[in-house]
């Protein structure tokens, strides 16, 4: 699998595919076409508009979509989007609100590098612009990084986050989102021992695989059953001609979109289906719920081999993180020494990825934080995405969690060498 043919087939797969959804909505809307009225006519120009749709939206980045924002002072600001600090593999950016004072609470939203882009965060976003400084981790899609950019893992990314809180300072408070979770965790850790003074206020930790054995699902079940070298053969390929990393090895996102879809086969089936009938009838919408779910949902990047194997290896298969032994540059990352940057999960009763008991084990490994820094909420009948992007997150998630943002705002630092001085 690993040749730059295969990751060739594959993109020509689906350019084909949205080739023919374009054909068959051309041909059927040709004007001598309404000459012959014909239920199948229709149909087919139906199919072929939700097949284009579909298909060219797997290689896009789709945008923001935030150009302003309702303030407590009851008028519209602008968002200006800024890129606070650029690296290879992904940029940090901030939301800035436009001739608004800076709010005080400073949120990190750690996005996921799970095959989606960070604009899958988009509501969550637009729910904490109103009340925090919000900046958010911007990953990149590997098949436009250069291999002169080297490689880039579970350790990579965990130092990357070291260098995005350093940047931001200790009065940040950091929300991780499902699989950066048991790295965040790390990465606040590995300041907490090297760099106390450069730690967040608070974290948050969203449905996370922590402790991906605490409760199998599907996922976990899918990483121990299959060996590395199972996985690399399958799994694995270079990117083509068409891009800029030409050569990289790299897990594909259409390959992982295909697992997501596979997951849930029936219910996106239907959802398809329902939609040609609607386009059909006329009933659809550019952006209505089903363009708005899949127009982000179909949007899919591809992760770096090394980051996609390692993550497989050494969080699922090995729960490093789980066991306290992960090592980052040579060095081995003690959870147990957060002492003082308080620590919140939040899990979905529902969750088929992330089941109930992976995330929470996050405070059982912080034995050097007192129970009074320490936080847990189950949102009941909340599945995976609803807990970070749904109603449940809206409604009960979010103030949830601004309230221990708040509760924990002025709670005294420890002293440390650098600062006792």
């Amino acid at each position: 699998m690993r040749y730059m043919a295969t990751y060739d087939l594959m993109e020509s797969l689906r350019n084909t595919n949205q080739w023919m959804g374009a054909t068959a909505k051309a041909m059927a809307s040709y004007p001598a076409m309404a000459a012959l009225p014909n239920p199948m006519l229709t149909w087919m120009g139906a199919w072929g508009e939700v097949a284009e749709r579909s298909f060219e939206r797997m290689t896009v980045k789709p945008s923001w979509g935030i150009r302003s924002i309702t303030c407590n002072d009851g008028k519209d600001h602008l968002v200006q989007i800024e890129t606070m600090m650029e690296k290879d593999f992904g940029n940090l950016i901030h939301f800035n609100v436009t001739e608004r004072e800076e709010k005080r609470r400073k949120v990190l939203l750690v996005a996921p590098m799970s095959g989606h882009y960070a604009t899958l965060l988009r509501s969550t976003v637009i729910s904490l612009i109103p009340d925090a400084e919000v900046y958010v981790t911007d990953w990149k899609n590997a098949r436009d990084i250069p291999v002169s950019a080297g490689k880039f893992d579970v350790e990579d990314y965990t130092l990357y986050l070291v260098d995005f809180m350093r940047a931001l300072g200790p009065d940040t408070n950091v929300i991780a989102v499902c699989q950066p979770a048991p790295l965040t965790l790390a990465a606040t850790a590995y300041l907490a021992e090297r760099e106390p003074d450069a730690q967040p206020r608070t974290l948050t930790l969203i449905g996370g695989p922590i402790n991906p054995d605490a409760s199998p699902t599907e996922v976990t079940d899918f990483g121990n059953r299959v060996t590395m070298g199972q996985l690399e053969e399958a799994m694995i390929q270079r990117v083509g001609f068409n891009y800029k990393g030409v050569g990289r090895l790299v897990y594909p996102g259409l390959l992982q979109l295909t697992s997501f879809m596979a997951m849930n086969a029936e219910r996106h089936s239907k959802a398809f289906n329902e939609q040609i009938l609607r386009v059909s009838r006329g009933e659809a919408r550019d952006h209505d719920a089903h363009n708005r779910f899949y127009d982000e949902y179909l949007a899919v990047m591809d992760m770096p081999a090394e980051f996609y194997l390692s993550t497989v290896e050494r969080i699922f298969k090995n729960c490093e993180v789980a066991k306290n032994t992960f090592v980052v540059d040579g060095s081995r990352v003690d959870i147990g020494r957060i002492t003082d940057v308080a620590v919140k999960t939040v899990e979905g009763a529902k969750d088929d990825i992330s089941a109930p008991g992976q995330c929470v084990a996050a405070l059982e490994l912080c034995t050097g934080l007192p129970d009074s820094k320490k936080a847990s909420h189950l949102e009941p009948g909340a599945g995976h995405y609803g807990i970070f992007a749904g109603k449940s997150w809206r409604n009960n998630i979010r103030p949830l969690v601004l309230d221990f943002i708040d509760a924990n705002a002025d709670t005294p630092r420890k002293a440390t060498k650098a600062n006792a001085a």
